[in-house]
């Protein structure tokens, strides 16, 4: 009888810790929330590396800064020969080697460590993955300029002009050719259009691409740090992207040869990467969206004896996105002070180029604001939108 007691009490004892392990359970995975409305109610900003590789290798990766509230977006490229000391390596070498060596997590950090913000999710595919979502969606609408007949390695890649539909197998001509013609950051800005081409292309198919049937062939090509249904309201929330006030940026510097490797080292030891990014984001949620609605054109003027200085001011505002379509000497010798003069009457715009330098003295076109000047001082009026005329308190970086 003692033994039978016994056994109904533990039997009793282990019903009890059943439930409470399964009501346990139950309230763990009910409190589980969604890490992308969590990441959201935290962060206003949608923040995803998009990298596309092949053999291991990145091809192209691009931090995608969305604000859901205007559908207005930033997008930075992260060249494959950026040099830096790599944490994850212990060495100095191209950032791309640490996807080759230690994955999307490890190449994500080192990421956000050159970038100086926190990257919470990615996407990844294969150079063919992305050619098969081409062909899902029915293929990516970009403009090419000028016919493309050139021959990338042992392949000769035919390409038309104007406004076309690349199928898969085209697509990744397009985001792979090299041409010796290519001006600066061109076939970095292919890959930036294919990608933003695919997020919109998502957009126009979204009653297809989004349904039961064929969002699990779609989402196999891609690989992500989220759960699947999450993975769905993360490709819904990009492909809402507005891409024609988009103004992509690359991480710029100057190249050297390190172990027989060419390395893009970033600018300022990096300090301006970070100065690009920080006042991107800053603008992208601030209620003045006027400083990144399209390219504005600046000419920059030297007006000082320092030799080099609009040349090197003028690849500090391309890596912030600006079109700097003049350089040149200032017709007056020197200026004690440096000026930004906004001549198309846009308030919030030239303070955002003007904090690039950290420059108040900001002027109108108007030239009752330079009496007794000559106006050809001022630059070209009617082909940009600002110029700026460098003077003695500018140090290369800032105006002091």
């Amino acid at each position: 009888m003692k033994s039978i007691r016994l056994d109904r009490s533990i039997l009793f004892l282990l019903i009890i810790f059943t439930v409470l392990l399964v009501t346990g359970a139950v309230l763990i995975f009910s409190m589980k929330t969604d890490p992308l409305q969590e990441s959201l109610s935290q962060d206003s900003l949608l923040k995803v590396l998009v990298v596309i590789e092949h053999e291991k290798m990145p091809v192209s990766s691009h931090i995608l800064a969305y604000y859901p509230g205007s559908n207005r977006a930033a997008m930075f490229d992260i060249p494959g020969e950026t040099g830096l000391i790599l944490k994850s390596l212990g060495r100095v070498d191209r950032i791309d080697a640490v996807f080759a060596e230690k994955g999307i997590r490890n190449y994500k950090t080192e990421i956000e460590g050159i970038t100086g913000i926190s990257v919470p999710f990615y996407l990844t595919a294969t150079l063919d993955n992305f050619a098969r979502l081409t062909d899902l969606v029915g293929g990516l609408e970009v403009f090419i300029p000028t016919p493309v007949d050139t021959v990338s390695g042992s392949e000769r890649v035919l390409l038309p002009s104007g406004a076309v539909t690349l199928d898969g197998d085209k697509v990744i001509s397009y985001m792979t050719y090299t041409d010796s013609l290519d001006q600066e950051g061109e076939s970095a800005a292919r890959k930036q259009r294919a990608v933003l081409a695919f997020f919109k292309k998502l957009n126009d198919n979204s009653s297809k691409v989004f349904s039961d049937r064929i969002f699990p062939v779609l989402s196999s090509c891609l690989e992500s740090n989220v759960p699947e249904k999450s993975k769905k309201d993360l490709l819904a929330e990009l492909s809402r992207i507005d891409a024609e006030r988009l103004v992509p940026q690359r991480v710029t510097g100057s190249l050297r040869e390190v172990d027989g490797k060419e390395l893009l080292f970033p600018f300022y030891d990096g300090q301006l990467l970070k100065d690009i990014v920080r006042q991107t984001l800053g603008g992208l949620a601030s209620e003045v969206a006027g400083a990144q609605e399209r390219i504005y054109a600046l000419e920059i003027l030297n007006g000082t004896r320092k030799q080099g200085l609009a040349r090197k001011t003028s690849e500090l505002y391309q890596s912030f996105g600006y079109d700097v379509i003049a350089v040149r000497n200032a017709d007056t010798a020197e200026y004690e002070e440096t000026v930004l003069i906004d001549r198309i009457g846009n308030d919030a715009v030239s303070k955002s180029i003007a904090q690039v330098i950290q420059c108040e003295n900001i002027q109108t076109a108007s030239l009752e604001s330079f009496e007794g000047e000559d106006p050809g001082s001022f630059g070209t009026e009617a082909s940009v939108d600002f110029t700026i005329i460098l003077g003695k308190d500018f140090d290369g970086r800032y105006v002091r």
